[in-house]
């Protein structure tokens, strides 16, 4: 395993923190290389743009 924890509060700290990096901090193809909350903010300006 990446990381063992020794309790769950330990992994629900640990996999809080795994998805706010991948959410908040790891860009991804699919969103132009934007994060996923850079792709989400950014996400109200299209649809009014296109509407």
């Amino acid at each position: 395993y990446l990381n063992a924890f020794e309790a769950g509060s330990e992994a629900r700290k640990g996999i809080g923190a795994w998805i706010s990096d991948y959410n908040e901090k790891r860009p991804h193809s699919s969103h132009g290389l934007l994060t996923q909350a850079e792709a989400y903010d950014t996400s109200d300006q299209i649809l009014k743009a296109t509407a």
